[in-house]
């Protein structure tokens, strides 16, 4: 009988712990705005004169 009692305080003690969903979160809260330059510096990320460093041959690694 005692075994009962025991099970049954665990099992209401689970309950009250893990007994119900946790409420939902609004989508508001799961996005957020955040600017694309954050340092203001307008289309500083293309320089064409040294495109060339960022290109990758064989040939031109070699030196051929």
């Amino acid at each position: 009988m005692n075994n009962e009692v025991a099970q049954d305080t665990y099992a209401a003690a689970r309950h009250e712990r893990f007994g119900k969903l946790p409420g939902r979160i609004p989508f508001e809260d799961m996005t957020t705005e955040v600017d694309a330059d954050p340092a203001g510096r307008g289309a500083a990320g293309y320089n064409p004169e040294n495109s060339w460093n960022f290109y990758s041959c064989v040939a031109l690694d070699l030196g051929l």
